[in-house]
């Protein structure tokens, strides 16, 4: 079964560019974090019906950022 997911962001009318370097997934499966060769850092919902959305961004890296990792406790 083939399952398409849109991700839809609310930015005003520019979005900000994003292209994606890194990913992880939170161990609960419901957090989609994403670096971006901007500097960004997104995190995204992922609901239970495969829907993505945006929650918040995160600025202020000056550099690429190509590698994400959990802090364990």
């Amino acid at each position: 079964m083939k399952v398409s997911v849109q991700a839809v962001a609310v930015w005003g009318k520019i979005a900000p560019s994003h292209s994606i370097t890194a990913i992880m997934i939170t161990d609960d499966q419901q957090t989609i974090v994403t670096g971006s060769q901007e500097g960004q850092i997104c995190l995204w919902e992922l609901s239970s019906e495969l829907k993505i959305s945006s929650k918040e961004i995160i600025f202020g890296h000056t550099a690429s950022v190509t590698c994400l990792a959990k802090a364990r406790e």
